[in-house]
């Protein structure tokens, strides 16, 4: 009896440590789902995500360009890019999004629209565009109004630094911008200093004078030529 009574402790005890051993294997399961990293978001699902990146692509088809067709500044300004570039990758871990997905802004048309603005049309429409840019009345120059260009393009960053400025693929060094922001009447007035792979693309400090909190793109703006 004795002998019975034994064996059935045993059993007993290696059923218990079974057991134990099962629960704990479910629950370092659970936890380790629980602990996995979060899917990145795309610039599908978010306007943060698609803002950088835009500004991804804008960038990387600046240092393609300048690949395909350089001049004594190409290096110089591939490498600068390159650090920015950096810059927005950066970012988009910070942000959750996919890191290194990039999306080219929406500028198909765009090497056609100088000759569209040359158009006599174009200055019979002037008189109107003052009152599409007066509700602006934040950031730099915002008194300016000008020529519209840019015909339903987006503005982004570049992720650059320094004073305010703005790069351009239409635009000359020296041209004076006036961005507004439409879903919340801020607009800049900043020159244009360097090439970029879109129409209008502001840098860190201009960004910021027009922007939405949490936002790197303007989907709604209006570009203006005002120098």
């Amino acid at each position: 009896m004795s002998r019975r009574r034994t064996l059935g402790t045993k059993k007993k005890i290696a059923l218990l440590v079974s057991a134990a051993t099962v629960a704990g294997g479910g629950a370092f399961f659970m936890a380790s789902t629980s602990n996995a990293a979060p899917t990145p978001k795309s610039a599908s699902e978010s306007t943060v995500c698609l803002g950088l990146a835009t500004a991804l692509g804008n960038n990387q088809k600046f240092i393609a360009d300048q690949r395909a067709a350089p001049d004594a500044q190409s290096e110089a300004r591939i490498a600068n890019r390159e650090a920015v570039v950096a810059e927005i990758k950066r970012k988009q871990e910070a942000s959750g999004c996919a890191v290194g997905e990039s999306a080219q802004d929406s500028q198909t048309a765009q090497p056609s629209q100088p000759a569209q603005s040359a158009q006599p049309p174009a200055a019979s429409a002037q008189p109107s565009q003052p009152a599409a840019s007066a509700p602006a009345g934040n950031g730099g120059g915002a008194a300016a109004s000008g020529q519209q260009v840019c015909n339903g393009s987006t503005v982004t960053l570049s992720g650059e630094g320094g004073a305010p400025a703005a790069s351009s693929n239409q635009f000359p060094a020296g041209t004076k911008l006036k961005v507004t922001n439409l879903d919340n009447n801020k607009s800049t007035t900043v020159e244009v200093t360097s090439v970029s792979g879109s129409c209008a693309l502001l840098n860190n400090a201009a960004f910021e004078q027009v922007r939405e909190p949490g936002k790197f793109l303007i989907r709604r703006a209006l570009i203006e030529k005002v120098g």
